[in-house]
């Protein structure tokens, strides 16, 4: 049974993380019920232009798990006057990197809109609020090391306090840019680009301001990072980088697969999205939770209790999430009409919202049996069995059953239901293998 101080420990990381992941969400919610009610062209654009975004933006996600995994062990070791080095060497990298990253994506953002699509009305529309999210990629590397810092660390609510404000200030300037509000121009599609990208670096400015006045004890912007500490970083980072470029890919495939199926599919696969998103976010929390609580223990040189961790919050995990996916079980219509009021993209998405609710509980295993073996370091063999599950299973499985087998968008999500079992079985798998336990951070 998990005792009540480790619950608390669980919910002293989760929660915050869960918080600013919540106003993420509802950020989403609400740019898509805004960009919605432009109609399904311009729905469609940003869903196709948010998910070849995460493909832009995933080189530098590998960074959250890697200062994550580094800070988590420092804490636990008791070197706190260097726990800020792995941060200093994620935003060195985030620049290096990131910066030349922007520019070039930019440019390439227009040709890529077109492979994506082949309804010139959704590329004409998609391609400006592209290349608006696809310049903030530098900042995102920024957060994203300050958030695995943050994380490591056990102050999860400083990564709160800075998503809510960025998010906030992202939906106000959504209203203003999508619709011309408060004398701006009305850039519809667009203006949802440029609200996100002038909040992400809104958010890299609170970050910094945030560690300048906790995080200079710790070795924040004093301590250049060794080259010790900078491969290390890269050694963690680039399986996490390769799986989320691998994942962004196959998501942005799939987003493909389901365009060869209709418009209006695609419409109703992006609500949806947005909405697992909602669901899901909770499940990485806890993972994040997870992460950091085994860096910790291991650290402290006890790998019995960082196994405990493991499975005391994935049974955490597997109950919320579980609530949670009710309501997409329950009364898939009224979900998707909170979006849309189109009955063709209701009608087209109301059974793979219902398998996308079942698949959420599920899903929690493999969420944060993942993020606890990031904190490990393992991440080399989670980028292996996650692109093996997704490209070996969910890809061409979606393929066959969807533009192939005419079966819509509830068959293609039975394929997802059907990897999310099998990737949960490999993550937990490999936990109970325990090789993890012996990897050096």
């Amino acid at each position: 049974m998990l005792k009540l101080e480790r619950f608390k420990a669980v919910l002293g990381i989760s929660l915050p993380v869960m918080g600013g992941m919540l106003s993420q969400n509802l950020l989403n919610l609400a740019d898509t019920a805004m960009v919605g009610r432009l109609g399904p062209v311009d729905l469609a654009a940003v869903g196709i232009g948010g998910v070849a975004n995460f493909l832009a933006m995933s080189a530098m996600l590998g960074l959250s798990p890697a200062v994550q995994a580094m800070a988590a062990r420092r804490k636990g070791e008791g070197a706190e006057s260097v726990m800020a080095e792995p941060l200093n060497g994620g935003l060195l990298l985030a620049i290096l990197i990131g910066g030349p990253l922007s520019i070039l994506l930019y440019f390439l953002a227009p040709a890529a809109f077109g492979v994506l699509t082949q309804d010139a009305e959704v590329v004409t529309t998609g391609i400006p609020y592209l290349q608006a999210r696809v310049a903030a990629v530098m900042a995102i590397g920024i957060n994203f090391s300050f958030r695995g810092y943050w994380n490591g660390i056990s102050r999860a609510k400083c990564y709160m306090i800075t998503l809510c404000s960025m998010n906030i200030l992202n939906i106000v300037l959504n209203y203003m840019f999508i619709f011309g509000h408060w004398g701006a121009p009305a850039l519809g599609a667009a203006g949802a680009g440029v609200a996100s990208c002038i909040a992400t670096y809104a958010g890299s400015l609170m970050y910094a301001i945030l560690g300048l006045r906790l995080a200079r004890p710790h070795g924040f912007l004093r301590r250049r990072p060794s080259a010790s500490v900078l491969r290390t970083l890269l050694r963690l980072a680039c399986p996490s980088a390769v799986q989320q470029m691998s994942y962004a890919g196959g998501v942005t495939i799939l987003f493909w697969i389901i365009g060869l199926v209709g418009t209006v599919e695609l419409a109703a696969a992006n609500i949806i999205v947005t909405l697992y998103l909602l669901g899901v976010m909770p499940g990485i929390g806890f993972g994040m939770a997870a992460a950091s609580l085994v860096g910790q223990a291991l650290g402290a040189g006890d790998p019995d209790d960082a196994a405990r961790r493991g499975w005391e919050v994935v049974g955490v995990a597997v109950v919320v999430l579980g609530l949670i996916a009710l309501p997409m079980v329950l009364f898939p219509q009224l979900m998707l009409r909170l979006f849309t009021p189109s009955a063709d993209v209701i009608a087209a998405g109301k059974g793979a919202i219902i398998l996308a609710g079942i698949g959420l509980p599920i899903q929690a295993v493999g969420l944060v049996l993942t993020q606890a073996l990031m904190g490990a370091g393992d991440n080399l063999l989670v980028m292996l069995l996650s692109i093996g599950c997704q490209w070996g299973v969910l890809l061409p499985g979606a393929y066959v059953v969807g533009p192939c087998l005419g079966l819509g968008l509830t068959g293609i999500w039975c394929v997802q239901l059907l990897y999310r079992v099998l990737y949960s079985a490999a993550m937990s798998t490999r936990w109970r293998q325990g090789t993890w336990r012996t990897i050096e951070v």
